[in-house]
């Protein structure tokens, strides 16, 4: 057993703050002979010296004050302890886990999760990427408590959701390609003989969006990457052609390193919905899903 105790350190974590014993007694509402019992205690145990009682102040000792320093990374850990406790009993959830679908930039969540934060609830907020049906099925198997999401026709019924944004794609190409110099706006056929660059579905079992290239019929060759800013940065490099979100593709567009082109079948914008299982749903969990609903929550 430990000859530290959390009642010890905190004993001399007042001195030192206050710089006496009479009035970390006071602050910690015990008498001043009972904070003295507690250091005398713990020196006996340590067999070392943890106040110089020569001045008129409490000093600590080298030792005292090492002991100090690293005993207050425990205070601080106990006290961070009792408040996750104490907000598990209110409804918190000890952790939320959010899966957002890679169209979404996840710097778009960050002032959402700022503000939740900022709420000084005990729960830890963990974000995740997945792309297509790898967000939906994460929900589904509880690996994410809240998910950014394309929900399928046919949702189960503890699933609530509910829409929140619509995401816009472009259907763009670097400068140098070759489909520039066609007639816009572009054919299928003319689409189709150009290298698509898609990003794989994260889905472990079978994917809910099996034509990961839609819109652009079925492609000569295929370049998979494994995210949207790599799909992003392939398209910028020439070596494919895609639609991409919006988001996405505004800065790459804003500076010149790909070019918007029209075509005669566009890309139908993605329905995003906040989804969660209700029958689990803790205070952050429906904070964080009422608060998503929210006008321009989610700037795109």
């Amino acid at each position: 057993m430990s000859r530290i105790s959390l009642e010890a350190l905190a004993a001399l974590d007042s001195i030192d703050r206050r710089g006496s014993f009479a009035a970390a007694a006071a602050e910690l509402h015990r008498a001043t002979s009972s904070i003295s019992h507690t250091v005398q205690k713990l020196e006996r145990r340590l067999g070392v010296a943890l106040f110089d009682r020569g001045g008129h102040r409490a000093a600590l000792t080298p030792a005292g004050r090492a002991l100090l320093e690293e005993g207050r990374t425990l205070l601080a850990a106990a006290a961070a302890l009792e408040r996750r406790l104490q907000g598990l009993e209110q409804g918190w959830e000890r952790e939320v886990v959010i899966a957002v679908d890679d169209i979404v930039p996840l710097d778009r969540l960050l002032p959402l999760v700022a503000d939740f934060l900022a709420l000084g609830a005990p729960t830890r907020v963990h974000l995740r990427q997945e792309v297509l049906g790898g967000v939906w099925e994460a929900l589904i198997a509880q690996r994410a408590d809240l998910a950014l999401v394309e929900v399928p026709a046919v949702a189960p019924p503890d699933i609530e959701h509910r829409p929140v944004v619509d995401v816009p794609f472009v259907f763009a190409v670097a400068p140098g390609h070759p489909l520039r110099s066609q007639r816009q706006p572009l054919s299928a056929v003319a689409l189709c003989a150009h290298r698509a660059i898609v990003v794989a579905d994260t889905s472990r079992g079978t994917p809910l969006h099996p034509d990961a290239v839609s819109g652009l019929g079925v492609p000569t060759e295929v370049l998979g990457v494994s995210s949207m800013q790599a799909k992003v940065a392939a398209q910028r490099a020439g070596l494919g052609v895609g639609f991409l979100p919006a988001p996405w593709a505004a800065p790459s567009l804003a500076d010149g390193s790909l070019v918007e082109l029209a075509v005669r079948v566009p890309k139908p914008p993605a329905r995003l919905s906040v989804a969660w299982r209700s029958q689990h749903a803790g205070r952050g969990v429906r904070w964080l899903a009422e608060h998503m609903q929210a006008p321009g929550a989610l700037p795109l």
